[in-house]
């Protein structure tokens, strides 16, 4: 078995780190032990480009218990857990993720993952697709279709399939409810705060938090960082949104505002440049910027770093620039998904749907790819219904169902006044 890890050493402690997550995600588990009886994905050959973490191994875990063939790489540089790649390996999972690696061992290791012509796919930023539509064209008729984790990644299969150029199914894991209302908010929330305090050992309390970005994963951390006691900024393009953040209790203004009044930024915007030049001109001496978007493009840092008279690393994961006129910025996970980079990634509780949501979803390919056109999916309603049941009995939650009367007048239209 082939793979590149950094210490094949690392495996048990990967594997008490998987076993900790797994404890917090029962819904995965219950789809593990039906996969195991039903092997819904005998023989299949997928390749996931996903963060490598303990809630990852789960999912890579569930699939192989379906009888799938999974070989893993990462989704980001910084965001592999060195302990849980060899877990993997020592499972017989091969990975291809080292964390820290540079951009040429990335693509390299994405290369590998991929030469292993995958019947499905699944991505976190649609590197995987992207790679497949370029590069390695020879391998598309083997493919049959995959899966997408993130808005970003949704955003740019969107654009392909718009282009005509798509050429097989993918489902939109991030467009399920169970996955973007919880996973994007709350997961995004609590990791991206613990992200920036582990990186900075800073007191939120009465700092001045600027969220560039209102979809869910901005409200999720501004919600959360206005808990910790902060004074709360949003900046927008999107007019809805930044009404919305108004009545959720936020300060809305321009960026070019924000910049001269925050004492941290935080991008998630799924753009690029949400952070750019002149607002670098404008910020306060030692102000803290950050990214929580799948890509590091949305701080402009070619542009803080040509802005920049000396660069050095003050702590891991916090880059101090001292610019011309002595102030400094600093930078947290080179501009990257800090949550992943500075910690852990989102709590095992909430992937425990979003990677349901990836078993359901590689099962219901596998069972109907053949009535599939080349599109982007939406894993259908019940099954979304489904992972929520499931999680609620997990939590020792009951809910309502409607009477038959209850049901009969919501599908009429006799009743009125």
């Amino acid at each position: 078995m082939e793979y590149d890890i950094k210490d094949i050493n690392l495996a048990p402690e990967g594997a008490l780190r998987s076993e900790w997550a797994e404890r917090e995600m029962p819904v995965l588990r219950t789809i593990r032990e039906r996969f195991e009886r039903d092997k819904p994905l005998q023989g299949i050959k997928m390749a996931g480009c996903l963060h490598i973490t303990a809630e990852t191994s789960n999912l890579a875990k569930t699939l192989k218990a379906g009888g799938a063939e999974v070989v893993m790489c990462a989704s980001n540089p910084l965001s592999t857990q060195d302990d849980i790649a060899a877990h993997l390996v020592a499972e017989g999972i091969p990975v291809f993720a080292i964390k820290g690696e540079d951009n040429d061992t990335y693509y390299r290791h994405m290369s590998a993952a991929v030469d292993t012509a995958p019947q499905v796919t699944m991505d976190d930023g649609a590197d995987v697709v992207a790679m497949l539509h370029s590069e390695k064209t020879h391998l598309l008729d083997g493919v049959i279709g995959g899966m997408e984790e993130t808005t970003t990644g949704v955003i740019r299969l969107r654009s392909l399939h718009g282009q005509g150029k798509l050429r097989y199914p993918i489902v939109a894991v991030n467009d399920s409810d169970t996955k973007h209302m919880f996973d994007n908010r709350y997961g995004t929330g609590q990791s991206t705060l613990d992200g920036i305090i582990r990186a900075t050992n800073i007191l939120i309390t009465g700092k001045t938090i600027v969220t560039v970005g209102y979809g869910w994963c901005g409200r999720g951390f501004a919600s959360r960082a206005q808990g910790m006691g902060a004074h709360t900024v949003v900046c927008e393009v999107d007019p809805v949104k930044a009404l919305e953040a108004v009545m959720d209790g936020h300060r809305v203004m321009s960026m070019n505002e924000a910049a001269k009044v925050g004492d941290i930024f935080l991008t998630v915007t799924g753009g690029m440049h949400g952070v750019d030049r002149r607002h670098f001109e404008s910020m306060k001496d030692g102000a803290i910027i950050a990214n929580s978007g799948h890509f590091d493009v949305e701080i402009n840092v070619k542009a803080l770093e040509e802005m920049a008279e000396a660069k050095r690393r003050v702590r891991p994961f916090v880059d101090e620039y001292t610019l011309e006129d002595g102030r400094k910025l600093f930078l947290l996970a080179e501009g990257r998904l800090v949550n992943l980079g500075a910690a852990e990634g989102h709590p095992p509780s909430v992937m425990d749907m979003s990677f349901a949501n990836q078993a359901l979803a590689g099962e219901y390919i596998a069972s109907n790819h053949q009535n599939m056109p080349p599109g982007v999916y939406t894993i259908p309603n019940e099954l979304d219904s489904e992972i929520a049941r499931l999680k609620l009995g997990a939590m020792g939650m009951t809910f309502d169902t409607l009477t038959p009367e209850q049901d009969k007048y919501l599908n009429s239209w006799e009743s009125g006044t």
